[in-house]
C-alpha cells in the first residue's frame, strides 16, 4: 500500500505533476514555487511527480538522480545505496534562489537521516513512512537532497518529497537549534509518538511566528560526537544572528564505555560554545534531568550529582552562556507531584526515558526559565 504523502494543508494544490502511471517523470515546473514528487515504481499519487530510481538528472527536466546506478526502487519508494552526507548520489532539484520548505516522507525504513548541501538536516528519523520538515536557503539554484543511514545496517528510503518557496531571500527564518541525547532528540510520529524528547515538545512552548525549531539531537550521543560527526557542521552552516543553540548532553558521556573523561566533555562542549558564538548566535546551556527513582527517604527528588553537571555549570560561568538548570527545575517539579506521578512521566519500566507526557513537562520547563530569563520568543 502507498504510503500517505505530505503534511496535511501545508501545500496548495496548483502543480503541473505527473497523472497517476507508472514511474513516469512529467514536468515538474510548478506554480507559486511548489514542487511534489512521489518516488518509486509503483502508482504515482494524484498531484505528483512520479519519479522512479533510474531516472537521471536533466537540466531540461529540471530535476532527477545524480547517480541513478546507486538506487533502488523498493515498496513504493526509492532506496539510497550510498551513503553519507558528502556522497553524490543525490536527488537534485533546480529551484531559483530563495528560502524553501521541504517536507520529506520516508518509506520502509527503521531509521534514516537527511542531508542536503552536504550536511545533515533531520537527524535519525524513526519508522515506517516517518515524515518531517525543515528549512533550507537555495543560494546555487539547485537542492541537492540524500537520505542516508541513521544507524549502521539500517536501510534508508524516501517516499514522497514536497517543496515550498517560502521566500526570494535565501536566509531562514529565527532559529531555535538544539543539541542533546535520547532525552531530547525527535521520535516520530512527531505529534503522537509513545517515546519523546523535549526538543520535540518544545515548539509547544515557543512563538512558531517568530521561530523554527531544529532538533539536531540524537539518541546516545555525547560531545565528542555531536562536535565530530556532522550535527554541529550543520548548526555552523546556517546559525546567524538571533538564533539560538541549546545544548544538553552529560548523560551517555559518563558512560565509561564512551572513554570520555570530565574534563575532555568540557573541552568538546567549549569548543562547540565557542564555535557558534563565532556566528553571532546565542548558545544556552542545559543540565539534564535525572532519573524517575531518584527520590530520597523525605520524597525529595534530587539528582545533582549525576551527568557532569557540575562541568556543564562551570562552562555556563566561564564562557557567559545562559544557563538552564532543568536538573534542578525537573526535581523541583517531580517532588511537587510525587513519585507515582513522575513514574508516570516516564516510559514503562525505564527511569530515564520520557513519554510524551513527560517530555512535554520538561519542555515547558525549560521555556519557562528562558522566558525568565528574559530570552524572546518563549
Amino acid at each position: 500500500m502507498k504510503w500517505k504523502k505530505g503534511l496535511t494543508g501545508m501545500l496548495l494544490a496548483a502543480f503541473l505533476c505527473g497523472a497517476p502511471g507508472v514511474g513516469i517523470a512529467t514536468p515538474a515546473h510548478a506554480s507559486a514555487g511548489e514542487y511534489k514528487f512521489d518516488f518509486g515504481g509503483g502508482t504515482v499519487e494524484t498531484g505528483y511527480t512520479g519519479v522512479s530510481a533510474s531516472l537521471s538528472y536533466d537540466s531540461a527536466r529540471g530535476y532527477g538522480f545524480r547517480t541513478p546506478e546507486n538506487m533502488r526502487n523498493v515498496s513504493a519508494s526509492v532506496r539510497f545505496l550510498a551513503t553519507g552526507t558528502k556522497s553524490e548520489n543525490t536527488f537534485d532539484v533546480d529551484l531559483p534562489p530563495g528560502l524553501y520548505e521541504v517536507s520529506v516522507t520516508l518509506g520502509d525504513t527503521s531509521r534514516s537521516s537527511i542531508a542536503a548541501e552536504g550536511v545533515y538536516q533531520v537527524i535519525n528519523m524513526t519508522g515506517n513512512g516517518a515524515k518531517d520538515r525543515f528549512q533550507i536557503p537555495v543560494t546555487d539554484g539547485q537542492l541537492n537532497l540524500l537520505v542516508t543511514e541513521g544507524k549502521e545496517g539500517a536501510v534508508f528510503t524516501l517516499s514522497a518529497l514536497e517543496i515550498r518557496q517560502l521566500s526570494s531571500n535565501p536566509v531562514t527564518n529565527r532559529t531555535i537549534y538544539i543539541g542533546g541525547d535520547s532525552t531530547v532528540c525527535n521520535y516520530y510520529p512527531l505529534d503522537s509518538s509513545v517515546q519523546a524528547g523535549w526538543g520535540q515538545l518544545l515548539p509547544e512552548f515557543v512563538n512558531t511566528n517568530t521561530f523554527q525549531i531544529r532538533n539536531m539531537a540524537s539518541g546516545g550521543q555525547i560531545a565528542r560526537g555531536f562536535h565530530q560527526d556532522g550535527q554541529l557542521e550543520a548548526i555552523v552552516q546556517y546559525i546567524k544572528p538571533g538564533d539560538y543553540f541549546i545544548l544538553q548532553l552529560g548523560i551517555n558521556d559518563t558512560n565509561p564505555k564512551h572513554n570520555e573523561s570530565e574534563a575532555e566533555f568540557k573541552d568538546w562542549m567549549r569548543d562547540m560554545i565557542r564555535q557558534v558564538k563565532a556566528k553571532g548566535a546565542t548558545v544556552i546551556l542545559s543540565t539534564p534531568q535525572g532519573r524517575a527513582t531518584d527520590f530520597n527517604a523525605n520524597n525529595v527528588h534530587n539528582a545533582e550529582n549525576r551527568w557532569y553537571r557540575s562541568a556543564i555549570l562551570a562552562l555556563a560561568q566561564e564562557e557567559q552562556t545562559p544557563l538552564v538548570d532543568l536538573n534542578v527545575l525537573s526535581s523541583a517539579y517531580f517532588t511537587s507531584i510525587g513519585k507515582n506521578a513522575t513514574l508516570a512521566l516516564y516510559m514503562n519500566g525505564d527511569t530515564l526515558h520520557p513519554n510524551y507526557g513527560g517530555a512535554r513537562e520538561l519542555a515547558r520547563l525549560v521555556a519557562q526559565d528562558l522566558k525568565r530569563q528574559g530570552l524572546s520568543g518563549f
